[in-house]
Parts: C-alpha cells; structure tokens; sequence
C-alpha cells in the first residue's frame, strides 16, 4: 500500500515544478493575448493547447538539461 503522506507530498513537488515552469512554459510558446472582448472557438484553444503542451515538455528538459550541467 502506498503511503497517503508521500503521495501528497509527491503532487505538491509536481504542482511546484508545474507552476515554477509555467513563465518560461508560455515564453517558450509564444502565444499572442486575446483581444479584449473577443473568445477563442474551440477548435483555437485545441490549438493552443496542443502547443502549450509542447512548451511544457520543451521546458521541462531544457531545465533538468541545466540541472544536470
């Protein structure tokens, strides 16, 4: 059986990388801001989905890259 302590204390780790990953993550992606008052339709936030999706992967490596340098 798993330990509930060490499970929480896994996804807090995770929840902490994902959120310190998360400037270079949308630097990486170079998605421009909605305009004020307009919506992306759901086929555009798929795509920009799929593309951060990317980033996080991408920034993700660059960083354990640097770490283990």
């Amino acid at each position: 059986m798993t330990d509930p302590n060490a499970n929480a204390a896994e996804q807090q780790r995770r929840y902490r990388e994902f959120i310190d990953l998360m400037p270079l993550t949308l630097s990486i992606a170079g998605l421009p801001s909605s305009e004020q008052g307009r919506y992306y339709t759901e086929e555009q936030i798929q795509a920009r989905l799929f593309t951060l999706r990317h980033a996080w992967k991408a920034a993700r490596q660059l960083a354990r890259e640097c770490l283990q340098k």
